[in-house]
């Protein structure tokens, strides 16, 4: 099955930093089917983060949520809807699909896998990852970061996998790295190549090296 992105404009101006949960949480009000579905990943809004726990959203971005092309009528259900996160709200418009497409170089703002909260331990897992699916391709992490689900700190890094083949980086867009796809985490996107710039990101860990 064809794996698609549903790309939705938005009004509204700012949403918790911390969204993913919440965001999940809204959509599965609305979309009772959606929560518990492992085939959906819901993308967090893009933004300027403020510094006190509120993100000021990129007006010119959009809400990603990245499913197979079988249910996407049944996403449709989000156009014009309004999502309230604690306090925050914004309200979709009508979605664009599009077909995932390969890129050399794939980014991941957080991901997460249970028990690996130290860099070398949780590079040493991901590699794991990527051998299960039989993904060539280097890893690099990024920041430590959290995400809170209830009364839960979740540890995760930022990730950036490089040197991938077309097939690999489909299927590392199609099924991610860890857990708690549908709350933000271990969803790639492509990266841009920069003029000068061997890997993106400005990375410094690599396979066999758990520093930041």
């Amino acid at each position: 099955m064809t794996t698609v992105e549903l790309h939705f404009s938005f009004t509204g101006a700012t949403l918790p930093s911390d969204q993913g949960y919440a965001l999940y949480s809204a959509i599965s009000r609305l979309i009772p089917e959606t929560h518990e579905a492992d085939w959906l990943a819901i993308e967090t809004v893009p933004g300027l983060a403020r510094g006190d726990g509120i993100t000021q959203l990129d007006q010119s971005a959009s809400l990603k949520l990245r499913l197979p092309q079988d249910q996407v009528p049944l996403l449709l259900k989000l156009s014009g809807k309004r999502l309230d996160l604690n306090g925050h709200a914004i309200r979709l418009g009508a979605p664009q699909i599009f077909l995932l497409r390969p890129s050399p170089q794939l980014y991941a703002r957080i991901v997460t896998i249970k028990g690996f909260t130290e860099p070398e331990p949780f590079l040493g897992a991901v590699c794991r990852k990527l051998d299960e699916l039989g993904v060539t391709g280097e890893p690099t992490i990024g920041p430590r970061r959290v995400i809170k689900i209830g009364n839960h700190t979740i540890v995760g890094f930022a990730l950036a996998i490089h040197d991938l083949t077309e097939e690999g980086s489909i299927l590392l867009q199609e099924r991610g790295i860890g857990g708690r796809r549908r709350m933000g985490c271990g969803i790639f996107f492509p990266v841009e190549p920069r003029a000068n710039a061997a890997k993106p990101n400005s990375f410094h860990a690599k396979k066999g090296d758990g520093t930041l």
